[in-house]
């Protein structure tokens, strides 16, 4: 049996929830494939060749792969797929978009955000907003399925050896256009594998409260800043701060909520944790269900008393 894992990557490196992908991976049992699709990403193919448990990396190195655009790659990943019973993917924004294509060409149900492996046919995956976790069982000859970062530890970066294989690209399929990227670069951790993450919800009040209060906490623990959605929505911080069900998933060790009440839709994307602290001045907060440990009190005298505290 055999398993392709599509990477996700810069053309130079390796993305972390690849890791996490490959560990899923390793669990039906199989030898592991790596595709790396992009341009000028040899770099790329050889972090990939270094990851413990994999066996072959296929490289497909062209122009029109250089923007990970996802019926480019989806058309590269359909070369390859008759030599595979499983294709996984992270279940991230390219993942999300790139798994239900390649799923509709070979007629086959994914099986999305899966965060177990029960057997090579049977997955666990997380339904109502987390709240009931559901086994799926796919009869279909090759499983196409997305892996919940969060759910698997990453497997090593290093120690791997494996074979590098130069595949072609089909030709550019023109149904979309690369126009421009904005990157924001922090000094901060990537949220989705940050150790600690401190998140702002709507209990702020504002942008300005968002940065004044949170900012030194972030600072003291070294900790990537997140929010919740209320706080996107109106405006305190950019979308990709977001964690939740609309949002990105994480599992830190350290989760800091601050001003946060903690709907379904927010909980859905942190209650995984190793450790939940939350900070509001509602004693009734739902995010007080899921908290390790919860402070009832104003968060604008709790945090900086806490960033104090912390030297």
């Amino acid at each position: 049996m055999t398993i392709l894992v599509i990477a996700e990557h810069d053309n130079t490196v390796v993305k972390v929830a690849t890791l996490n992908t490959v560990a899923a991976a390793l669990k039906l049992g199989g030898d592991v494939h790596v595709l790396v699709a992009g341009h000028n990403a040899q770099d790329a193919a050889d972090a990939a060749a270094r990851i413990a448990g994999v066996t072959k990396v296929l490289l497909a190195d062209a122009p029109q792969l250089a923007a990970g655009l996802a019926e480019n790659v989806e058309a590269t990943v359909l070369q390859v797929a008759k030599d595979y019973i499983h294709i996984l993917a992270p279940a991230t924004a390219a993942g999300k978009n790139l798994a239900p294509r390649i799923a509709a060409k070979l007629d086959v149900a994914q099986v999305s955000d899966i965060t177990a492996v029960v057997s090579p046919d049977t997955f666990e995956r997380p339904i109502y907003a987390g709240n009931a976790i559901a086994t799926v069982r796919s009869a279909d000859p090759v499983k196409v399925l997305t892996v919940r970062t969060t759910a698997f530890d990453a497997v090593a970066a290093e120690g791997g050896a494996a074979t590098i294989e130069k595949i072609g690209a089909p030709a550019d399929r023109g149904l979309s256009q690369f126009v421009s990227r904005e990157v924001t670069k922090l000094d901060r951790p990537e949220l989705t594998g940050a150790p600690v993450i401190v998140s702002g919800g709507r209990g702020l009040g504002s942008a300005e409260n968002y940065a004044r209060v949170l900012e030194p906490l972030a600072d003291r623990l070294g900790a990537a800043l997140g929010a919740s959605r209320a706080a996107v929505d109106a405006g305190y911080v950019p979308n990709d701060y977001q964690v939740g069900q609309t949002g990105k998933i994480v599992a830190p060790q350290l989760y800091v909520a601050v001003g946060i009440s903690g709907a379904i839709q927010h909980l859905a994307g942190m209650k995984d944790s190793k450790v939940i602290v939350a900070i509001n001045k509602d004693e009734e907060a739902p995010i007080f269900s899921v908290a390790d440990y919860g402070l009832v009190a104003d968060l604008f005298n709790a945090v900086p008393d806490l960033v104090n505290a912390l030297g």
